[in-house]
């Protein structure tokens, strides 16, 4: 165990992505690596939605070996510590940085950005920004893809806990029964549905429900849950929930701690994730997923998300990469009136589903390629390497 300190500062301003990030790295520093992490969190009730036994009426208080502080407009006077991370450039207090101007031992400050597959990301990727005027330069450290950057956040018994679920058909079983859905069915495809809300949703769910086979897709409680229901004919949904039409059954689930996820991804034949922290934990789930990038109003969404397939699909059949992109497309372009056939989300789905096997090897070996690049070992290596 080292005695080295680090505090996160965390603002949240996007449904949990941001949140969700931090709260990873932190437990990940602390419990895995020693580190005295300190996560300062200024909206706790989102951080609740995480860490369900969390008292949002603290200032401070422990959670799985991570001390949560509240970040109040008015910061209190503390030291510092050695590893500063600002995440995804949320600006520290004033007084907090005069006090890390004013240490002997200046920290390690680092601007923990946004996940992106673009390739101006290596070139920026570790970039130092000496403050204007304190003595204290910030360093910024881009998670990615590829080996010049920091790579992704990976639990040191992940993917072990992950192939140890997927072999085990009780386990699953037994899964399942916990959420209240039955057994898995032969010739029945599970996707969970976890996303934004979408114009294209009436076109995806109308593929499903006129699908050959059996869908059931479970909702967590969120976003997209208006959406099913009006689908469904209802004016609202909850934790429970089950409606049919056609071939799609739809189970609704609740909102669920970051573990719990994972689970879900790991068990669903194909996931349907969003932003950042989903997205991420679909790659390690190795399983097919179609993922809904943050909408940017400018359009520069679009961009990120092709830079991203660029790089996924490059080990795919030509069919199975326009397959693939075409799903993608038209889930995030989302409005399926305006698209094409071949990129409508509805008329999509089928193609994407006769691929699902070149897919599903392409996922496994996606995934492994990128366990390589842990972004906590990386971040950790920088920091001793600067300090």
């Amino acid at each position: 165990m080292r005695n080295e300190s680090c505090d996160i500062f965390c603002n949240v301003v996007d449904n949990y992505g941001d949140i969700g990030v931090c709260w990873r790295l932190a437990r990940q520093l602390a419990n895995e690596h020693g580190l005295a992490v300190r996560l300062w969190v200024d909206d706790l009730a989102s951080f609740r939605r995480l860490y369900p036994e969390a008292d949002v009426a603290l200032e401070r208080q422990l959670c799985r070996g991570v001390e949560v502080r509240h970040w109040p407009a008015a910061f209190p006077a503390v030291e510092p510590a050695d590893l500063v991370i600002e995440a995804f450039a949320c600006k520290l207090p004033p007084g907090y940085m005069t006090a890390m101007a004013a240490r002997e031992r200046k920290p390690v400050w680092l601007n923990l950005e946004y996940l992106s597959a673009e390739d101006w990301v290596e070139g920026c990727h570790k970039l130092p920004s000496p403050h204007p005027s304190l003595p204290l330069t910030k360093y910024f450290f881009f998670p990615g893809f590829t080996e010049r950057t920091g790579g992704l956040l990976l639990e040191r018994d992940l993917l072990a806990r992950r192939d140890a679920f997927q072999s085990n058909d009780g386990a699953q079983q037994r899964y399942w029964h916990s959420l209240g859905v039955p057994e898995l069915q032969a010739g029945e495809l599970r996707v969970s549905l976890f996303g934004y809300e979408n114009p294209a949703m009436e076109a995806l769910l109308q593929a499903w429900e006129l699908s050959d086979q059996p869908v059931t897709c479970l909702l967590p409680e969120g976003r997209s849950l208006p959406q099913v229901a009006v689908f469904f004919g209802h004016p609202a949904g909850k934790t429970g929930d089950i409606w049919q039409r056609g071939n799609l059954r739809v189970h609704v689930l609740p909102f669920v701690e970051q573990e719990r996820y994972d689970e879900l991804l790991w068990a669903c034949d194909i996931n349907f994730v969003r932003g950042e922290d989903s997205c991420v934990r679909a790659q390690w789930a190795a399983k097919p997923f179609i993922w809904q990038i943050y909408p940017q109003h400018d359009g520069v969404h679009l961009e990120k998300l092709q830079a991203f397939m660029n790089l996924y699909c490059s080990g795919l059949s030509q069919q199975a990469s326009q397959a693939v992109q075409a799903l993608w497309l038209g889930w995030n372009r989302g409005d399926s009136a305006r698209l094409a056939a071949s990129t409508d989300s509805g008329q999509a789905w089928p193609v994407f589903l006769s691929c699902r096997e070149e897919v599903q090897a392409r996922a496994r070996d996606w995934a492994q390629r990128l366990a390589g690049n842990n972004l906590a070992l990386n971040l950790l290596d920088f920091f001793h390497q600067v300090a």
